[in-house]
């Protein structure tokens, strides 16, 4: 099979990003900056950077104000633990990023990940569609993953739900009452 390497595009912060991108991610490192004349914007700034996140090269390109990033597109981190989950939720959503639906983010370039647990396709997947349409039901109402309220779903024990109660606003009884017929 081919070598298949996600190629981002950004305006003019191709290092900036993967540089921050290598300290969020263990065993990462940039591999190579080349320099190019004609890019968009001041002279000089144009860059192709390589760089290896755990293993998964990736190659970031200064290409000008052309294109932005979409939805469409984003990378999945496999997280073993809730800790690896709220650390690189943590660190992505830092300095500008932006928290989405079920486990989506978007850094600080607007890039999109996916902060995903290991154990979700299992309790999605499970041939017990009850069991797995209720994690499905509690990874909807949630924005960073949590493991362990996706397995009491799961499971269908009851636990404290990390989500607020809506309030509901009401007339106190007394006022609620009808008054008196004559």
């Amino acid at each position: 099979m081919p070598k298949i390497t996600p190629f981002l595009w950004f305006d003019n912060q191709a290092e900036e990003a993967a540089r921050f991108y290598v300290s969020v991610f263990p065993n990462s490192k940039v591999v190579k900056i080349s320099k190019f004349e004609g890019a968009p914007g001041p002279r000089d700034t144009g860059k192709v950077v390589t760089f290896s996140l755990d293993g998964q090269e990736v190659i970031a390109l200064d290409g000008g104000p052309l294109f932005k990033f979409s939805e469409a597109v984003s990378l999945s981190v496999d997280c073993k633990t809730q800790e690896e989950v709220d650390r690189y939720w943590g660190k992505l959503t830092a300095d500008g990023g932006a928290e989405g639906p079920c486990g989506w983010l978007k850094d600080k370039y607007g890039f999109s990940w996916q902060i995903v647990p290991t154990i979700l396709n299992e309790l999605l997947c499970d041939a017990d569609r009850k069991k797995a349409g209720r994690a499905m039901e509690a990874m909807l109402k949630m924005k960073k993953l949590d493991i362990e309220t996706l397995k009491r779903a799961y499971e269908g024990t009851p636990g404290r739900s990390p989500w607020p109660r809506r309030r509901t606003f009401s007339t106190p009884t007394a006022a609620r009452r009808s008054p008196p017929r004559s």
